[in-house]
């Protein structure tokens, strides 16, 4: 089941995905770091987010910069695997003798009792922020946004605030963020479900989707 989170519980995701990370994704800001950065009402309190408000200081310095970021270059492969600085196996030119063969699998034998002691690790999680355009400049935007915070689902969480943005001729959008477990909701989904409101929705499209 799901909720609409309030803004203490949504910084303290964010919070704990900061502690052990600088930036969305990469190693520098990014794309991703300016929709997150938007998401957020206001700065957050440095004294009960620590890891959030040094992320958010960061990005904020870039001032009129932010706009102007790129996306997250992929990580080489090498950097996506845990563990990959342990030479396993030591030195490829070392000569592969008997003693060798033994430190070879003591160390092996070491690396799998971590892995195994250190169980499943916490459940992938997104970030991902929709654009929810109405039929007409006369649709309640309120009402459409209590609409969609109806929609629940195991692993679903709304952000406290929606935003609203002007597209053409007095009709406005609103942009609505959600943080998701990937492995229990689908956005095609959760989109569906939103357009399911169709007396309200004309069409919904996902603005920006960032892995935390």
């Amino acid at each position: 089941m799901s909720v609409t989170i309030s803004a203490t519980t949504f910084n303290t995701v964010l919070n704990g995905f900061f502690e052990d990370n600088s930036f969305v994704s990469g190693v520098e800001a990014s794309t991703a770091d300016a929709e997150v950065y938007k998401v957020l009402s206001s700065a957050p309190d440095a004294k009960v987010f620590p890891h959030l408000a040094r992320w958010y200081k960061n990005i904020a310095s870039l001032g009129s910069s932010i706009d102007g970021l790129k996306a997250a270059e992929a990580p080489a492969a090498a950097a996506e695997e845990e563990d990959d600085d342990m030479d396993l196996f030591g030195s490829d030119d070392e000569e592969e003798d008997a003693e060798m063969e033994k430190i070879k699998a003591q160390r092996l034998a070491e690396y799998n009792a971590r892995k195994a002691t250190k169980g499943p690790g916490p459940a992938a999680k997104s970030m991902v922020t929709f654009d929810v355009k109405p039929w007409e400049a006369e649709t309640d935007l309120d009402e459409l946004e209590k609409l969609i915070r109806t929609i629940e689902m195991d692993g679903l969480l709304w952000a406290q605030t929606a935003q609203r943005h002007p597209i053409a001729f007095g009709v406005n959008k609103i942009r609505i963020a959600a943080i998701i477990e990937d492995a229990k909701v689908s956005t095609d989904d959760l989109s569906e479900q939103i357009e399911a409101f169709d007396e309200h929705v004309q069409s919904v499209d996902i603005f920006a989707f960032n892995k935390l």
